[in-house]
């Protein structure tokens, strides 16, 4: 899934508070096969950089246990065995399935993390001249059903029943390894920072100035501009976007985000962005209602207590959920 870009604003690298000072560190490294920009505030240098080295232990840890395209972690054996015999996880893995699989059932489908296993008939490239047949469309989710993964709480075991099929975390992941970072952060009293995921992001405490941190939401119209900028002290925010990957046929326009139960691409919402606790969570929320639309996917946010979001239709037209007044952060044109 491609996220759209959240970007943080006005960021500042040093500040006095009183009698206090906060130094703000950032780094961009590689995680998970993305991008990955971590920003800590703390009280000297030496500790915001040892701090960011912590949170890329974390990530390239989480990462050897659920990568989907390192053999050798437990993901992959799992998806190694499918068909074949039950695969015994650690409990952190084992646990992420379930709330995986519980989000899928939540959602009817429209979230199922057995995507993996999707033939990848779909291009996004420019190269595409007609849609897939109906036949193809239908065969390239032969494999996709969440149904079909079989956990075992007492042994710790998922099994996939189909061979060929495959689980796989992508981005729903990386949300979980912001969430992860930001509580080993905050239980060694890191004042604040933000984990950013490739757009799956988790901010907590202030900017060094004692303000919010400002986040700008992409115009899917124009990807130059911020249409929204919402501050932000504690919580997650994640952007599903479909407006720079996109097909149209016969005047209507196919998203690169593939409703897994049908194989065909979402259609009429352009970006969804999702604000809650969590970014694990509002990750696969904001997924969820590209694929369902709008009028399905704020009925199912209505299910989540503490998360709200904003949808842009692929007119341009955007809709807040209720308690969540846009109007108060939309961006002069």
């Amino acid at each position: 899934m491609m996220r759209s870009k959240i970007a943080i604003l006005g960021v500042l690298l040093l500040c006095n508070l009183g009698v206090f000072a906060q130094v703000l560190r950032k780094r961009t490294v590689t995680l998970m096969g993305s991008r990955f920009d971590i920003t800590i505030v703390d009280k000297d240098s030496i500790s915001a950089e040892a701090n960011i080295d912590a949170v890329i232990a974390e990530v390239s840890r989480i990462e050897d246990l659920i990568s989907d395209w390192r053999s050798y972690t437990q993901v992959s054996k799992v998806n190694q065995n499918a068909g074949i015999t039950p695969v015994k996880v650690d409990k952190e893995v084992f646990e992420l399935t379930e709330r995986a699989i519980r989000l899928s059932e939540l959602t009817g489908g429209a979230f199922d993390i057995s995507f993996a296993a999707m033939d990848r008939i779909w291009k996004f490239d420019g190269s595409m001249t007609s849609m897939p047949s109906p036949e193809a469309i239908k065969k390239s989710v032969a494999k996709v059903g969440y149904k079909n993964i079989i956990l075992n709480k007492k042994e710790s075991t998922i099994f996939l029943k189909l061979k060929g099929m495959k689980i796989g975390f992508g981005a729903l992941g990386e949300g979980y390894a912001a969430d992860k970072c930001k509580a080993m952060m905050m239980a060694k009293g890191v004042p604040a920072g933000i984990i950013n995921g490739s757009g799956d992001m988790n901010t907590w405490g202030k900017r060094p100035d004692g303000s919010n941190w400002n986040i700008g939401i992409t115009d899917p119209k124009d990807t130059d501009r911020f249409f929204a900028i919402i501050p932000l002290d504690s919580g997650a925010v994640v952007t599903s976007g479909s407006y720079e990957k996109f097909v149209t046929f016969n005047g209507k326009r196919y998203a690169h985000i593939i409703n897994p139960k049908t194989g065909y691409p979402a259609t009429g919402l352009s970006s969804v962005t999702v604000f809650g606790p969590g970014a694990e969570l509002a990750n696969g929320l904001s997924t969820s209602i590209m694929v369902l639309g709008k009028q399905a996917g704020l009925r199912l946010l209505k299910r989540f207590p503490g998360m709200s979001a904003i949808l842009v239709d692929d007119h341009g037209r955007y809709t807040s959920s209720p308690g969540l007044d846009i109007s108060k952060y939309l961006v002069a044109q």
